[in-house]
Parts: structure tokens; sequence; C-alpha cells
């Protein structure tokens, strides 16, 4: 069985580390901020202006003045500090982001991301990745592993506009776990019940298998 968005996101949680500044992309990048280990100390970073969000609110307790990078509302924690994008992007541009988790068209087997425009559609703006990519000291995408079509969307090389060049260090997807290397990706964990045969099926990358892989463990 593939995992749902929120597995991956339960998932990526689980890289964070005590003291860590991380930046949530819009889409199942945002779930992460549920799956907070108790006790870790871990400040969520927007680049709207915002240093300290929490988790989603729940129903009837949103505010619309506390918003995240892609719109949606959030809660804020104890010490929660905000200012203008301009602040925010100086934070992003000066490598203070620890991890930044984004989501991904395409990413190509050397590292690269492509998740801003998809040609002949509408774009409403790179946002914030371009920077994050260029200056975050770690990057994992969360993403599905195909398309609606089927098709994957792990390759050799991105068909769609670059976002950022040799910058993916981890993917997480509905499939596996995988860790991008100098060789291609590394098969490290694989989602319940998925075999690898299916995973290297559906992974147009270069895709490497060192022994036996385990399953995802929540």
């Amino acid at each position: 069985m593939s995992l749902t968005k929120e597995q991956i996101a339960q998932r990526i949680a689980r890289e964070l580390r005590h003291g860590y500044y991380v930046n949530l992309g819009i889409g199942i990048p945002t779930l992460v901020a549920n799956y907070i280990p108790t006790g870790m100390d871990v400040v969520l970073q927007s680049e709207n202006g915002l240093l300290g969000m929490g988790p989603f609110p729940f129903e009837g307790e949103e505010d619309p003045d506390l918003i995240n990078a892609g719109k949606q509302t959030i809660t804020t924690v104890k010490g929660s500090v905000f200012f203008d994008s301009a602040v925010s992007f100086g934070m992003i541009r000066a490598g203070k982001v620890d991890l930044t988790v984004l989501g991904a068209m395409e990413v190509s087997d050397q590292g690269d991301i492509a998740n801003w425009k998809i040609p002949g559609k509408m774009v409403k703006g790179m946002g914030g990745a371009m920077d994050l990519v260029a200056s975050a000291r770690n990057i994992i995408v969360a993403m599905m592993h195909t398309n609606p079509k089927g098709e994957s969307k792990l390759l050799r090389a991105c068909t769609l506009p670059l976002t950022g060049v040799r910058c993916v260090k981890k993917i997480v997807t509905d499939l596996a776990v995988l860790e991008v290397t100098p060789t291609g990706f590394l098969l490290l964990e694989r989602a319940p019940g998925v075999s690898v045969e299916e995973i290297q099926s559906k992974t147009a990358g270069r895709l490497t298998i060192q022994g036996e892989v385990p399953e995802i463990v929540f």
C-alpha cells in the first residue's frame, strides 16, 4: 500500500533534529508541522514573515490573520515573532535555515528539482522556492512517486523548468524513501507492502538497491 500524504509528512518529521530552523513549502510539506516529535525544539519559518509556526488550527479556531506562505490558516507557538518578507528572505539567503521541505513536480537523480512551472499552465509565481533551494543547508522533497498519468517523477533529467540544480538530498514519496547520491537514487526504505520491484518499475532515474530494503515503520 502506498503512503498517504499525512504518512509522507510523518516520515519526514523523523528527519527533524533538536534546534533546527525549518521551512515548510506548500502542499504535503505543511503537514510536517503536525508531526514534530514531543519534546523536540524545532522552529518553523514561513517566508511570508513568521518565525515560530505551530500546527494547523482545529476547525472553528482559525484566525484569518495567521497564515503560512500557502495562505492556509495556522497557529503560533510561545515566542513566535512576525516581520516583513524582506527580513524573512534575508534569513533564508543568509543560510540560517537548517532544513527545507518542498514539494516537486520532478526530481532528477542528480538532485535537480523542478517545482514551480508547467509550460502552458497558469503560473502563480516562483514564490520562495528558488531562494530556498539555493540557500538551505538540507533539502528534502515530499512528493508522489508518479504523476496522474502514472509516469515517474523521479527522472534521469528533469523535463520541466528547473528551480534548483543538485540541491535535493532526500526524497520521501508515497512508495519510498530515497537518498540522492553521486550514482543516482539510493533506495533506503519502502512503503509497507510495496515491493522493490514496483519501486524500480516506477523510477525512471538511476536507482541503486543495496541489500535488504526495510519497510517504513510508523
